[in-house]
């Protein structure tokens, strides 16, 4: 009698079967597939959101600059139409004013790193933005280091310098409109496009400005 009756006890007592044990496995890879997909999705997400971050910075620094020039300087004067500049392409033109004529670039190309890999330290960032050396006409790149104690530097060169692993290359773009939305006022926007890295990234901003 106590052997028939200890027969139920020891069946209710056994372990996971095989086929439990693999759909435990499965239902556990597929948690653990989604959380990496999600953390991947996570990291993607901030990159993106970095370089936005940097892209809208480039865009606010050159609208101010062109802010600065008044309506008949070769910088940001329309003479030919309605219009100068471009955001599909890169455009050089020669602008004539009272006399003067000046090549104008409507793009450049901005390098941002840190300093580490140089001779700026750590915790310093470096700007190379190309452009035209007033007095020759000549291709330049002007480096601008800010360094951790607060202290700025600028150096003109003819080239720019090495990247480094964390340098981010953009290609900045403006055009000029007259008398839009209405007449009076100039209306300029700034494209930028980040150029050396596999995640695309771009960012456009305006601004309108009366005639100065």
């Amino acid at each position: 009698m106590a052997t028939s009756q200890s027969l139920p006890k020891a069946r209710r007592q056994r372990g996971f079967s095989l086929l439990e044990s693999v759909l435990a496995i499965v239902v556990l890879t597929v948690g653990l597939l989604g959380a990496a997909a999600l953390m991947a999705q996570m990291a993607g997400t901030t990159v993106q959101s970095r370089y936005m971050s940097t892209e809208s910075l480039l865009a606010s620094e050159k609208l101010d600059d062109l802010n600065r020039y008044l309506n008949s300087d070769p910088q940001i004067a329309v003479t030919k139409g309605v219009t100068a500049g471009s955001l599909a392409g890169d455009v050089t033109d020669n602008v004539t004013v009272n006399g003067l004529t000046e090549t104008v670039k409507y793009f450049d190309d901005v390098q941002i790193s840190s300093g580490s890999g140089n001779s700026a330290g750590a915790g310093a960032m470096e700007e190379t933005v190309s452009g035209i050396d007033p007095v020759t006409g000549n291709q330049q790149w002007i480096t601008t280091v800010h360094k951790a104690d607060g202290t700025v530097t600028s150096v003109a060169a003819p080239n720019p310098p090495a990247t480094a692993s964390d340098t981010l290359v953009f290609k900045r773009r403006w055009f000029i409109e007259k008398d839009v939305p209405v007449a009076g006022v100039y209306r300029i926007t700034v494209l930028i496009s980040l150029q050396n890295t596999v995640q695309p990234a771009t960012f456009q901003s305006s601004m309108v400005r009366q005639g100065l």
